[in-house]
Order: C-alpha cells, then structure tokens, then sequence
C-alpha cells in the first residue's frame, strides 16, 4: 500500500506529540482516533457552532462521549466540549445561505472550526492540531490541509496533514459505528444541510406514493 503523507509524518516522529484534535462527530472521531492514538497523547476537542438545532448538537456530543468510554484506543483520549453557541456560524453564513454544500459556505466553516482548534492548541501549549473533518467523502482534504497549514503558521504551530479517508478510513468508520451503534446524523449539520436533507427525503416519499398509485 502506498504511503499517504500522514504515514510520513508519523515515520519521522521521534517522541510522542501531543495533538489537539477537532472532532465534528462520533463515527468520523471513531476511526481517527484509533489510528492517531498509538503515536500521539490526544486531546479532541468539540467545537461545531454549525450544528443545528442545540437538540442535535447535545446529541453528539453524547455520542462523542460514549465512543470515548466504551471505545479501547491505545491511550487514553482527553474531551474539551465547547458550549452551544450559533452566532459565529450564523454571522458568517450572511449571504452565503443560497449556495450548495461544499461551496464558499463551507469553506468558511472550516476555518471557524480550525481556527478554534488552533488557538485551543496555542493556549493548551500543544505541538499538533488537526480536524477529523477529512475522513468524510463529502469533505475537501485539500482545501481542509490548505487552510490547516495557513494556521499553523500563523499561531506557531504544526498542522498533521492528513486525508483520513484514505486507507479505508471512512470504510473503517462505518464498521466502528456499526459494531459501537454509533448514531450517524442523516445530514452534515447546518440548517442549511438539513433542509437539503429534508426535501430528499420528501422527494423520496412522493416518488415512493407514486409508484405505489400506479
């Protein structure tokens, strides 16, 4: 198997670092950790103002939890839960509320959330910082590592680059959510992501009334 840049990284490592990572669920949070805990002391932290409703996000967090307890990583994972507040979300998707998922929107959010990690790394006093955010065929590594490192040298820090979902990563995340019945949300977070959601599964539910009155 061909070496992805995060094998490099961690075949250059000479101690065991310690990692502030941003976790944006439990199943993508599942697979990450069980790699990056043989090699780093980890901190995940939860900070995802993009999440609605509170009911959701409160959801989540729960899951993130149980995956903590009854999950046997190699090391023990620590948990910082950022409370629920939407209004940084809110101000930065003005304007921005009509375009599709994965465009300018998006990219904002990344960068709210890895900022968050970085300076959460900064203040803790950590080496890396990093978001499980990759591990998702929906999400763009490239444009998550770009930003990341951009980061990074801003606040002084190192940027694990990484696209989790290579190797079988999301395969992976999808067995472990299966085998700890892990809830996986229907949509990606936003009230924006779920009304998309909402009208497909609608559109599914008319199709589905048509074909049954034929």
């Amino acid at each position: 198997m061909k070496k992805d840049i995060l094998d490099l990284t961690i075949e250059k490592l000479d101690h065991r670092p310690s990692l502030l990572l941003h976790g944006c669920c439990a199943p993508c949070s599942s697979a990450v950790l069980e790699r990056l805990s043989r090699y780093f002391d980890i901190t995940l932290r939860y900070y995802n103002p993009n999440i609605s409703p509170e009911a959701e996000y409160d959801k989540r967090v729960e899951e993130v939890k149980r995956l903590l307890r009854e999950m046997p990583y190699e090391s023990t994972i620590k948990l910082q839960v950022a409370e629920y507040d939407a209004a940084p979300f809110d101000e930065l998707a003005k304007g921005l509320e009509d375009l599709p998922e994965g465009g300018a929107r998006c990219m904002k959010c990344y960068e709210m959330r890895l900022r968050d990690a970085a300076e959460a790394a900064k203040a803790g006093g950590y080496e890396y910082f990093c978001t499980t955010l990759s591990i998702s065929p929906y999400k763009n590594a490239e444009k998550l590592n770009e930003i990341g490192e951009r980061l990074a040298a801003e606040y002084g820090l190192k940027y694990l680059t990484s696209d989790f979902k290579k190797q079988n990563g999301y395969l992976r995340s999808i067995q472990l959510s299966a085998q700890l019945r892990l809830y996986r949300q229907p949509y990606c977070g936003c009230e924006f992501s779920r009304q998309a959601w909402l009208r497909k599964e609608q559109e599914k539910k008319d199709r589905e009334q048509q074909e049954n009155n034929t």
